[in-house]
C-alpha cells in the first residue's frame, strides 16, 4: 500500500471536537436564523415570525431549546392592556456566535451574493471590519461596538 492510499483521519475524533459539538446546539436552519435576530435586536416572538416566516411551533420549540442551552434569555414585557408576554436576549454564550454569524454571512455575500452584500459591518468609527483568523497580538473589536448598517 502506498502513502497515497493510506486511509487518513481527522486531528479530533468527532465526539472530542469543538465544532461537532456546537453543531448539537446549533446546527439547524431555523436555529441560525433565530440568532441572526437576536443580533439585529428582533427579540419578540411574533416580530422574529414575521420576519422569519418560520411556523408558530417550530419557533416555539427552537427558543425552548435554546434558552435551555443557554443561549438566549426570556425577559418578561407588557404592552399596556396586553398579557405579559417574553423577549428573548441573547446571553453571554449567545452573544459568543457573533463570529459564527457574520463568518457565514461573509461567505454568504462573497459566493452567493451576486449583487454584493446586504449590510455594511463597522465600528463605531465607521472603519470596516471583517471575521478572519489573527494572532492573539490582535484585538478584539467588542460586540457593542459593531454596527451594521443595510446597503440600499
Amino acid at each position: 500500500m502506498s502513502n497515497s492510499d493510506a486511509i487518513r483521519r481527522a486531528p479530533v475524533p468527532v465526539e472530542r471536537c469543538g465544532a461537532a459539538r456546537a453543531l448539537d446546539v446549533i446546527g439547524d436552519r431555523w436555529t441560525l436564523l433565530i440568532l441572526r435576530e437576536a443580533f439585529y435586536g428582533v427579540t419578540r416572538f411574533d416580530d422574529m415570525r414575521a420576519d422569519m416566516g418560520i411556523p408558530r411551533s417550530v419557533l416555539a420549540q427552537r427558543l425552548a431549546r435554546m434558552v435551555e442551552d443557554g443561549l438566549l434569555t426570556r425577559v418578561p414585557y407588557r404592552e399596556a392592556g396586553a398579557r405579559e408576554r417574553f423577549a428573548y436576549a441573547l446571553t453571554a454564550k449567545g452573544r459568543g456566535l457573533a463570529g459564527v454569524i457574520l463568518a457565514l454571512m461573509r461567505w454568504g455575500d462573497a459566493y452567493l451574493a451576486p449583487d454584493g452584500p446586504a449590510l455594511a459591518v463597522t465600528d463605531r468609527a465607521g472603519r470596516p471590519l471583517k471575521v478572519a483568523l489573527v494572532d492573539a497580538e490582535v484585538t478584539e473589536v467588542p460586540l457593542r461596538e459593531v454596527v451594521l448598517t443595510p446597503l440600499v
